[in-house]
């Protein structure tokens, strides 16, 4: 890769990576002791993984929207647009978007049947025992190290072919803020610092999508960019793709691509743990909603990325403000994913590669903060108070998280080092992540949709279908193309093969499996047996100064209570008599019973909904296109290119502008309460808190767990009011 010219100095890469990431931590660290302050927030085990189990709608979208825009969500899809033209941004956005919808109706069904899991492999263990959790625990492992993989070997790759940063060093210190702020925050850190980044990377798309079809003087408008990629289909033509265009959505190896897309990204979804921490961590009305609104949001980030910058590299290779100029990319830089850093630079010089560093730090950080927070309850929650102390504290739990996230970063450091030396790119590990770790899928989802599957089935099929999926992989390679290597096993046809057993080969052995060692008739409620973490001591602890011992906030502050919790009467003596006679008043538990209701609609709108539109996104819309072989006229390009920006800010309206509506009473509170220090008049922050504990994150918190131990729903909002 030397052959591209640097465009900005080493010092920038450090800058960004090193000054950037310590800025982040920095501000959740800032972030983390106002939220302790003004609204009671205490990192407790609980809240490390789980954020109380209270995000809202808003929060969740952009949380899912930041932690799938991988390094590879930018430059793998951009990559797919360079080799097989429009039809590969779509493919990829469809592809990949349909997991996080079906995913919803998951959310909905681990909320309803285990409303106290922290991953789900406790649901697992739950339910099949010891051998088949440990089966599982392999393959989520396996699911966060090959993300992580891709995130450090992509993101390290881009960030030298701009800078000239070394890239060992870039693996290395990627990791370093994330790491910091993760420790400081928890999962709330994450969907904190998912809003920023997601906000970032929008206005970064808009930048090069207004400025490739509006404003560059090298393109400028969609009609220019179609007459280039024309003539580059006339120079160059793809083979299998229809009279050899990049203006078709009828591509063979898109369509490859779009298969191998599918399967890999159900195994990244549906056994990577973050994304059950997401769902964990919503509250039961925001999981559906949250997971919907995530997906359509998501969707259009690949999509104008790649239909912006894959094919603005495509359109400026003859220029010479092209990184190569004279040459093509190499089909090693391609793998690599340095399509769109080359075509930011040919585009908009400096200023180009500065945006293009800034979004793939964004992608990136924000992805693999949901990644530490994943494996650090993977081992807090199924290795060490599963087997090594049951009954540890919330404080020894809180350590343990804290010591995985500083090993899991360190590893794989080292990890994605040894990857870099040997070659293997961020393209390879993404097509062949599905073939590892998508026989796990189907089991893992049948866990909780149907009380038929046994434990030998469960335990069997994931092994046996990865292990038929390796072997048909390497001996398809060998057959096609006559020797196994990296490039060999890295062709179209062997990835396709290799990656569709692995998914499917599963739904054959599981109902054989069952048949013949019985159903295992199992009762759901079972898994109502999940509990969280008791936290109430650190709790009560961190809220003496608010609500002493003996006070009562009534005499303290009459009539300043609200309406509700009036006529609940909770406040007597201290925060447990709190807690426990909010939890057990009978408006409570009859709100929490509604709630339960809830779920059930809505896992059935969930299931309708979902199937609905991945249908639509993976059949009616691209299907047609592709059995016409049509061939975009301008007028039919700028109109894609069109929906494509407006798609965008539909993105902005949802993770940008909702959350803030959402969050405006706990974003007020914590600024009032700052401008009463600032002005010396902190005794009013006091009152205010004494006057309304129930207001109080901590106090919500301890309510919503000892509702969910009593057998209900957990969200209290409507509760509360």
């Amino acid at each position: 890769m030397s052959d591209i010219e640097v465009p900005l100095p080493q010092g920038a890469g450090y800058a960004i990576i090193v000054g950037l990431g310590m800025v982040f931590s920095v501000g959740m660290i800032l972030t983390t002791f106002v939220l302790r302050r003004y609204q009671k927030e205490v990192i407790t085990s609980e809240e490390f993984s789980t954020a109380g189990r209270s995000v809202k709608t808003g929060l969740i979208a952009a949380a899912v929207v930041s932690s799938w825009t991988w390094a590879a969500t930018l430059l793998q899809s951009s990559t797919q647009a360079y080799k097989n033209g429009i039809s590969g941004p779509y493919f990829y956005a469809a592809g990949a978007c349909c997991q996080i919808i079906l995913f919803a109706f998951i959310a909905i069904k681990a909320k309803q049947k285990a409303p106290g899991a922290h991953t789900y492999l406790e649901i697992i263990k739950a339910r099949y025992g010891p051998i088949a959790h440990a089966v599982f625990i392999f393959f989520a492992f396996a699911t966060n190290v090959l993300v992580t993989a891709m995130l450090l070997t992509g993101g390290s790759a881009a960030v030298t072919a701009l800078t000239g940063m070394n890239t060992v060093a870039a693996i290395f210190l990627f990791p370093v803020g994330v790491m910091i702020y993760t420790l400081f925050g928890g999962i709330k850190a994450t969907f904190l610092t998912d809003y920023i980044h997601t906000i970032a990377i929008i206005v970064i798309i808009l930048t090069f999508a207004f400025t490739t079809y509006a404003t560059s003087p090298l393109l400028g408008s969609p009609a220019k960019v179609w007459e280039l990629i024309t003539q580059a289909g006339i120079d160059h033509p793809v083979s299998g793709n229809a009279e050899g265009s990049y203006l078709t959505m009828h591509s063979r190896s898109g369509g490859i691509f779009f298969v191998i897309n599918i399967v890999g990204n159900f195994g990244t979804v549906f056994l990577d743990n973050g994304y059950w921490n997401k769902a964990i961590a919503s509250s039961p009305a925001a999981a559906l909603p949250g997971y919907i609104a995530g997906g359509i949001a998501w969707f259009a980030i690949p999509w104008l990325t790649a239909t912006t910058m894959g094919l603005a590299c495509l359109a400026l290779e003859n220029s010479p403000s092209f990184p190569t100029y004279p040459h093509r990319l190499s089909d090693e830089q391609v793998s690599a994913g340095l399509v769109l850093p080359s075509a930011a630079v040919a585009l908009m010089g400096k200023g180009g590669a500065v945006a293009t560093l800034f979004m793939v730090f964004m992608a990136v950080t924000s992805a693999m903060s949901a990644e530490l927070i994943a494996i650090s309850s993977i081992f807090t929650y199924d290795i060490y108070k599963g087997y090594v102390d049951p009954n540890a504290s919330g404080k020894r739990l809180i350590f343990t998280s804290h010591c995985t996230v500083v090993a899991f970063s360190l590893a794989m450091s080292g990890f994605a080092t040894g990857l870099y030396y040997a070659g293997i790119s961020m393209g390879y590990l993404y097509e062949i992540m599905g073939i590892i770790i998508s026989a796990a899928v189907i089991p893992a989802t049948m866990t909780l949709l149907s009380k038929h599957q046994n434990t030998i089935s469960v335990i069997v099929s994931p092994v046996l279908g990865t292990a038929v999926a390796i072997m048909s992989w390497l001996v398809s390679t060998h057959t096609l193309y006559g020797a196994i290597t990296v490039d060999n096993t890295f062709m179209d046809n062997p990835m396709l093969i290799g990656n569709v057993v692995a998914l499917l080969s599963p739904a054959v052995f599981i109902p054989i499996l069952t048949l013949t060692f019985g159903s295992q008739q199992f009762d759901f409620e079972i898994l109502k047996s999940i509990k969280r973490v008791d936290d109430s001591a650190e709790v009560e602890e961190d809220l003496k100064d608010i609500i002493p011992e003996g006070v009562n906030a009534e005499e303290e502050s009459e009539n300043s209570m609200t309406k509700d919790v009036e006529k609940i009467n909770p406040v007597k003596s201290n925060v447990t008599e709190i807690v426990d006679h909010l939890a057990h008043d009978s408006k409570v538990l009859s709100e929490a019973r509604a709630e339960e209701q809830h779920l059930k609609r809505a896992s059935k709108i969930a299931g309708w909904l979902c199937l609905a539109m991945s249908f639509s996104l993976l059949v009616i819309w691209p299907m047609p296109m592709y059995g016409r072989s049509y061939i975009f006229s301008k007028h039919f390009f700028t109109g894609w290119v069109v929906v494509g920006i407006i798609w965008i800010f539909v993105t902005g309206f949802i993770v940008i502008i909702y959350p803030l509506w959402e969050g405006r009473v706990g974003i007020f509170t914590s600024f009032r309460g700052i401008y009463w220090d600032m002005t010396g008049q902190g005794h009013k922050l006091r009152e205010w808190q004494t006057a309304h504990p129930e207001q109080l994150h901590a106090v919500r918190s301890q309510i919503s767990a000892e509702i969910s131990r009593n057998g209900g729903a957990e969200d209290i909002d409507e509760i509360l009011g």
